[in-house]
């Protein structure tokens, strides 16, 4: 063999791999700058903070310099919007305890039950007045109750939603989650709200992970922590509606299949269920790095760096998520279902807030 024909050989399982990392990087490399710009403008605006300004640098990038919708660079968005975040949270994990996970998630019960079954029983009453029934119903119901886009998708693999159905509700949820990250830091401030009032309210009132982060963190003073640990303690309530959703889908399709309108379908298994998408696996990394916290692995010298190390992360997922924002897929969701998930955000948030103030959270 030349020393040619050894070299092509030697090299060519890596390409692949060297293939991806090239598609990635422009896209990813982009998110990482307006991470660096949003952070210098959150240290000028604190009140504001790095997140948030990278959500909305991304967005207004995307909107004005067109260039940037090229497909090119949208693998480096979808990894910095969620590989990204999800390892932004494992690292902000390892300046919490379990103790505190297990205490914060506990306290927080009453009120997250009570704006989850108010998401729930609001998406019922509200879609059947609006005309939004079936699977767009379930899909803005559990995505506005739960954890967004995530919520979503898990939901999806046991209803068999459509995709226009999965859109609907997509495009719906997004456009309430940076309504939230814009103006829940800002009425929180009016209202004179705590850092851990305001991060339970966060926690519990905005659906998806990445906007309950931004809000947090941009609030300040220790509410991002505080509102992450509930948000991933909220997660964990898809578990159960997503095991009920299944039950129900699978009675549904084999009564259909009995009475002859449709195929013998398999009845509702456990084993069946896809525990990836129910339980993700940056929440076990998270509770993972919590625990080594917990035992004294992790110096406390270490906290510091590494909260400001997860907080850039944070800002380049929202950065990515903003680049990849479409004005016109919000527009495409049409009326009804974004007026159902109007609803249904503002029912949340001001159930929140009463139910923290009836437990004296508030």
């Amino acid at each position: 063999m030349t020393a040619t024909e050894h070299a092509l050989v030697c090299t060519k399982p890596d390409a692949p791999r060297h293939s991806r990392i090239a598609r990635v990087l422009p896209g990813l490399g982009l998110a990482v700058a307006v991470a660096v710009i949003a952070t210098w403008l959150g240290h000028l605006a604190p009140i504001v903070g790095g997140p948030v300004f990278g959500i909305v640098l991304g967005v207004l990038a995307a909107t004005f310099i067109p260039p940037f919708h090229g497909t090119r660079w949208r693998p480096g968005y979808a990894v910095a919007s969620k590989p990204v975040l999800q390892l932004s949270i494992v690292v902000l994990g390892t300046g919490l305890s379990l103790q505190q996970v297990v205490r914060v998630g506990g306290d927080s019960l009453p009120v997250m039950l009570g704006s989850l079954t108010a998401a729930l029983a609001g998406a019922w009453l509200f879609g059947r007045l609006l005309g939004v029934r079936g699977n767009t119903q379930i899909l803005i119901g559990v995505g506005t109750g739960i954890c967004g886009a995530s919520a979503i998708a898990a939901t999806t693999s046991v209803i068999k939603a459509k995709q226009v159905e999965v859109a609907y509700a997509i495009g719906t949820i997004f456009t309430f989650n940076i309504a939230a990250v814009l103006l829940f830091p800002l009425v929180g401030h009016l209202l004179g709200m705590s850092p851990h009032s305001f991060g339970l309210w966060a926690g519990t009132a905005i659906n998806d992970t990445s906007s309950v982060v931004a809000a947090s963190f941009a609030y300040g003073g220790g509410a991002g922590s505080y509102g992450i640990v509930i948000k991933l303690t909220r997660t964990l309530m898809l578990i159960p509606i997503v095991i009920g959703l299944a039950a129900f889908t699978a009675r549904r399709e084999a009564r259909t299949a009995a009475s002859g309108e449709g195929d013998v379908v398999p009845g509702f298994s456990l084993r069946a269920m896809p525990w990836r998408k129910i339980v993700p696996v940056f929440l076990i990394g998270f509770l993972a790095a919590a625990a080594l916290d917990s035992i004294g692995v992790i110096p406390a010298g270490w906290h510091s760096p590494l909260s400001t190390f997860g907080t850039f992360l944070i800002t380049t997922a929202l950065a990515g998520i903003g680049l990849s924002m479409r004005l016109a897929d919000m527009r495409r969701a049409g009326h009804r279902p974004v007026l159902l998930g109007a609803v249904l955000w503002a029912t949340v948030a001001l159930s929140s807030l009463a139910l923290q103030a009836l437990t004296g959270t508030l």
